[in-house]
């Protein structure tokens, strides 16, 4: 029942000084805390020497839990890396490292899977090639960064340096088409990811320096809202609070929002009959009079999608839908046709617990 649970935000794939970003574990936790956060999640590159250090945990209102994201020796097939506490040999394959992460007791997201990059050759894109490999637990659907240098252009740049978050529409269909096509065999969660830096970038000969883009300028961008268990609270153990971060997001009881289009808290999906009611990432037998409800914090337009394919696209705050087959069902928002928000699948299955 949705009653059992509590909605918190927060960002996710974010670098520090211990790799390529400029801001400190303490100084960006401080911002998440000034942007409305409750949670972010660290990746820096191959290394999880803020966890060693003992900067993983509350500050203040936020909890920052520290993970690492995994390359291969080409500098491709990221891999966001959670729950553990040595880092695993980065000289690996893809598919190993990714089954060496769930070996040691953790757990792995793929990072801006269908990554594109044409204009910046001293940028190059990291895609996920690997895909023989079926042991990650999660998909990043949409990434901030990724998408605002996909559109750069020799004509834009200054537009889009000034107006990043104006820059962002929506993910990248392919990545949609990949993730909803993975969760036909099993439970794979959408994220949110800003690839926070903070990078340094010097203009007109080195007489300006600016940053491209401050913490805060991306805080407010995309973000990962999760269903976590109710006793979730400010003041519990950290690997207590930490453990109900990791349960919704393998559970996939989440949606993606774009902080520009407008706060998605409070957003409220669920399926429902005369036995049960589900929410995000959950699975309901169907029955009769089975419905699909959507609760918007604000007017949107609502596109349900069921196995991959658009059913109903409707205008409102709140809207009713009748559920006749089985399938995963999720829900795409849009303001001003620009993209809001990305829910994760809710399961309906057959008699025979089958989502055909």
């Amino acid at each position: 029942m949705t009653e059992n649970y509590r909605e918190i935000v927060g960002c996710i794939h974010i670098h520090s000084v211990y790799s390529d970003g400029t801001g400190t574990i303490a100084g960006i936790s401080k911002t998440a805390e000034q942007s409305g956060l409750d949670y972010i999640l660290m990746t820096d590159h191959n290394n999880l020497k803020a966890l060693k250090n003992g900067e993983e945990g509350w500050y203040g209102p936020v909890l920052t839990i520290i993970g690492y994201e995994i390359n291969d020796i080409d500098d491709a097939n990221h891999y966001l890396a959670f729950g553990l506490q040595e880092e695993v040999d980065k000289n690996l394959p893809a598919p190993e490292y990714v089954r060496r992460v769930g070996k040691d007791g953790g757990f792995g997201i793929i990072a801006h899977p269908d990554e594109k990059r044409h204009r910046m050759p001293e940028h190059p894109s990291y895609p996920w090639t690997a895909w023989d490999s079926k042991d990650f637990q999660g998909i990043e659907i949409w990434n901030q960064m990724s998408e605002w240098m996909e559109g750069l252009t020799p004509w834009n740049k200054l537009w889009r340096f000034i107006n990043p978050r104006k820059s962002i529409v929506a993910p990248y269909p392919e990545t949609l088409k990949r993730w909803d096509l993975v969760n036909r065999g099993r439970k794979v969660i959408g994220i949110g990811g800003v690839d926070a830096h903070a990078h340094k970038h010097k203009m007109f000969g080195g007489l300006i320096r600016v940053t491209i883009f401050k913490y805060k300028v991306q805080f407010k961008s995309v973000r990962t809202h999760l269903f976590v268990d109710k006793s979730f609270k400010k003041e519990m153990e950290i690997n207590s609070a930490k453990n109900l971060i990791y349960e919704a997001i393998l559970n996939s009881r989440a949606y993606v929002s774009n902080y520009f289009n407008g706060d998605a808290r409070g957003l409220k999906c669920v399926a429902e009959n005369d036995k049960d009611q589900v929410t995000l990432g959950e699975e309901l037998r169907l029955k009769p009079g089975t419905v699909i409800r959507l609760d918007l914090p604000g007017e949107g337009v609502a596109r349900l999608i069921r196995n991959g394919q658009p059913v109903v696209e409707t205008e409102a705050k709140s809207a009713q839908f009748p559920v006749k087959e089985p399938g995963l069902y999720r829900f795409e928002v849009f303001r001003n046709k620009r993209a809001w928000i990305y829910t994760n699948h809710i399961r309906i299955l057959n008699e025979r617990n089958e989502l055909d």
